[in-house]
């Protein structure tokens, strides 16, 4: 950045467009204040997709000070600065630039205003040409420059196992000596997608990233032209793979991907070992299908006005990142993509969250999403020094699955998952150690530690193997990354809130199966957009080793009709129907952004956590009679819950309360019980404004075809009706108890205020008692 020339006159304000829910908004601003120094600038383009930019930055709000900073001819709508500024008060806008002139264009924008204080990281972006400047120029650059290489290969010749270099030998890159190169995947029969033929062809070309880039990393890293000319024999037959056929982007994205990354990979670490005529025809391939890519996700998908586009945003990472950086220096538009990647990963980075380190899609999307980031961002530290780590996000977000998906959890969880129920990913573990060697955060090891001896054996699911070689992974951070000490998480906070995305959360004794308990609880703002579902004011619940009340239903693929009719509606949720109507949760992106919720207040004292969401726009979209639907959870003396629903319609609506289930509950006048392998819960309605529920157990999922989950276990629910009313308060109390010794949790007794006495007495012969606090 440098000081301005002097103030330009401003005669008319820029016609600016007006931001809509599924567009960025103008920041920073007076509602939207710096959470980073310098500020991520970000604005509604031009209706010409060509447009360029001047920005504009000063204390002064006339822009007259010397002291003003200037940013001209910026190709995006979004911007950060090459410095941090100094603590204060401040003013920007930006206008056109006119770059035959090279002056602004008389009209600016409106003026905003933002604050920077003392406290905030700094985390400023290296400008395009000081970039430019410290890219390598030599072969390899992805992971390794020639410099590192030499260094790494001494160190192995040394040790064999340097860095787990003998596992990743021994597992990732001698079966592909043996393996005949893979022929060029064929279309679907009739053109007509299949799930299974679409996943298997996706692993298929995942294999291939595996072959080209081990064998040719183990050659180089080895000096052996065997496992060179194997790595070569494989990149040439992928090369002449039809760029617009089967594996192209717009046929099967995750299949194209994967082919850009596997040519990215080949024709950087072969480099020396092709001939020119080789390198030529490679590079025109990897040319080809990475232009196919970055024209979908900057000139189709537009992130940067729409970003809420999963798959488009995870391919900056997962294909733009490495393919341009191979690129680099052979072809001014590949230049031009990985500015507009690392600028992108720097500036709007991520749409799906805010500085808590959360992640609107849920842990499992959290997953796939930081796999790629995390792969992007070692390999962009490598070769341009800019470490993406420093944001604030990077540094939060391994909180996320720490406290949304701890080990031992299956199904207590939101979002779309595709472990069908299984434990948590490898891959989970493998991300969340990649933030404990950026931060050193001792329970970021010991998450990792217990996924991966959870986790054993799964190495080779569709869900591991289909997407990554964990060997591979675990190579490049233990030569990248420091090893951290585990740190047992007794000593974390029980509660944790991610307001970016509207989740709070309870974990207790998760440094014990036995004793463990994890509840989350969900109002998100993002609604259920993308890969989130119409659960605002959803819990889900775990406790003493087994998942309790769970998210129903199995994710077979999206946009089959168990995940449209069952997975992503508030039917499959622990939460209400009114009048038989849940949350908008169809394909329509702007109704599913605004049917969104929110955490109105969350307050803990010693032995009460109290979480209230808000979820009336949600159900509203859905159901214009709705005019209020509010839950309160309180989690008392670590042992019980108690859960008010609060629901307000203009005209009188039945009630419909939800809690799903592995197998099936028992029912009886007014309460209900479930009782698992290692724990189980009891469930009491204790107040109805409206009259008295009628408690049923439901098996299965309704209305959906039954080939869809054929062979996988059937889930059950409780569904208690209360009459139909204006206004509905329902009181409900859960208690989850361990099978070791269930009547422990029913010797609680408070002696401030205590007085109710609730009795399961209508679906068991005893008679337990627990005493409830007045307030409800």
């Amino acid at each position: 950045m440098r000081p301005s020339a002097p103030a330009i006159s401003r005669q008319t304000l820029l016609d600016e467009p007006r931001p809509g829910s599924l567009t960025i908004g103008y920041e920073p601003s007076e509602e939207a204040q710096p959470t980073e120094n310098p500020p991520r600038f970000s604005w509604l383009p031009d209706i010409d997709d060509g447009a360029r930019y001047v920005l504009r930055i000063s204390t002064d709000s006339g822009f007259a000070d010397k002291k003003t900073l200037v940013f001209e001819d910026l190709a995006w709508n979004f911007f950060t600065p090459d410095g941090a500024l100094p603590e204060g008060h401040y003013h920007w806008c930006y206008a056109l630039w006119d770059q035959k002139s090279a002056t602004a264009h008389s009209n600016w924008s409106a003026v905003r205003s933002f604050e920077i204080g003392a406290a905030l990281p700094k985390t400023p972006l290296p400008c395009r040409s000081a970039r430019h400047a410290a890219a390598q120029t030599s072969h390899p650059r992805l992971w390794l420059n020639s410099d590192q290489l030499s260094a790494f290969a001494a160190a192995v010749a040394k040790d064999p196992n340097h860095c787990g270099w003998a596992e990743f030998y021994e597992k990732s890159v001698e079966p592909w000596l043996e393996r005949p190169v893979m022929p060029e995947p064929q279309p679907y029969p009739n053109n007509m997608r299949v799930a299974t033929l679409w996943r298997q062809m996706y692993i298929d070309c995942q294999e291939v990233i595996y072959a080209i880039r081990h064998l040719a990393i183990a050659g180089r890293v080895l000096g052996r032209d065997d496992l060179l000319d194997a790595s070569r024999k494989w990149l040439l037959a992928v090369a002449a793979w039809d760029p617009k056929g089967a594996t192209s982007r717009a046929y099967n994205d995750e299949a194209g991907f994967r082919v850009v990354v596997a040519l990215a990979w080949g024709y950087d670490w072969l480099y020396d070992h092709l001939s020119e005529d080789e390198r030529r025809t490679v590079r025109s391939v990897l040319l080809e299908r990475t232009r196919e890519v970055a024209d979908h996700v900057i000139a189709h998908a537009r992130i940067h006005v729409f970003p809420y586009d999963s798959h488009a945003v995870r391919s900056l990472s997962a294909v733009l990142t490495p393919a341009c950086i191979a690129l680099q220096g052979e072809s001014d538009e590949a230049g031009e993509w990985l500015d507009y990647t690392v600028e992108f990963l720097a500036t709007l980075y991520s749409p799906w969250a805010g500085t808590d380190g959360g992640w609107a899609e849920g842990p499992h999307y959290w997953m796939t999403g930081m796999a790629y980031l995390i792969e992007a961002a070692n390999l962009i530290r490598s070769y341009i020094g800019y470490d993406l780590y420093q944001r604030p996000f990077f540094q939060n977000t391994g909180r996320f699955p720490l406290y949304t998906k701890a080990p031992g959890t299956r199904r207590a969880n939101f979002g779309d998952d595709s472990t069908l129920g299984d434990l948590p990913g490898l891959k989970l573990g493998y991300n969340v150690r990649q933030f404990a060697g950026v931060t050193g955060n001792g329970h970021y090891q010991w998450y990792f530690d217990h996924i991966k001896a959870d986790a054993t054996g799964t190495e080779m699911a569709f869900y591991n193997y289909g997407w990554w070689d964990l060997n591979f992974d675990d190579l490049v951070y233990r030569h990248d990354y420091r090893q951290v000490e585990a740190v047992s998480p007794a000593d974390l906070p029980a509660l944790a809130v991610f307001d970016d995305i509207g989740w709070a959360t309870i974990q207790k004794h998760m440094e014990d199966p036995d004793r463990h308990l994890q509840f989350v609880f969900k109002s998100s703002p993002y609604g259920s957009l993308s890969h989130s579902h119409g659960d605002q004011n959803a819990f889900v619940l775990y406790a003493h080793g087994e998942d309790l009340a769970i998210q129903s239903g199995y994710y077979v693929a999206f946009n089959s009709q168990m995940h449209l009719s069952w997975r992503r509606q508030t039917r499959s949720k622990n939460a209400v129907l009114i009048g038989g109507k849940g949350q908008y949760a169809e394909k329509d992106k702007a109704l599913a952004r605004r049917a969104a919720g929110r955490i109105v207040a969350v307050e803990e004292k010693p032995g009460h956590v109290c979480i209230v969401g808000d979820a009336t726009a949600a159900y509203q979209v859905a159901n214009p009679l709705v005019q209020k639907v509010q839950r309160e959870t309180h989690f008392v003396n670590d042992s019980y819950f108690v859960i008010v629903d609060e629901v307000e319609c203009s005209e009188p609506q039945e009630l419909q309360w939800l809690c799903h289930t592995l197998a099936a509950p028992q029912t009886g006048r007014s309460s209900f019980r479930y009782i698992g392998q290692k724990a189980g819960f009891y469930g009491q309605f204790v107040y109805s404004s409206a009259g008295t529920p009628q408690i049923s157990a439901v098996e299965g999922f309704p209305d959906i075809d039954p080939k869809e989950f054929e062979g996988l276990d059937i889930h059950h629910h409780v569904c208690a009706t209360v009459p139909a009313a204006t206004r509905h308060r329902l009181v409900t109390l859960l208690v989850p108890y361990s099978l070791k010794e269930p009547k422990r949790i029913f010797s609680f007794i408070d002696d401030q205020g205590f007085s109710t006495d609730i009795y399961f007495s209508d679906v068991d012969d005893e008679r337990f008692k627990l005493s409830l606090p007045k307030q409800f």
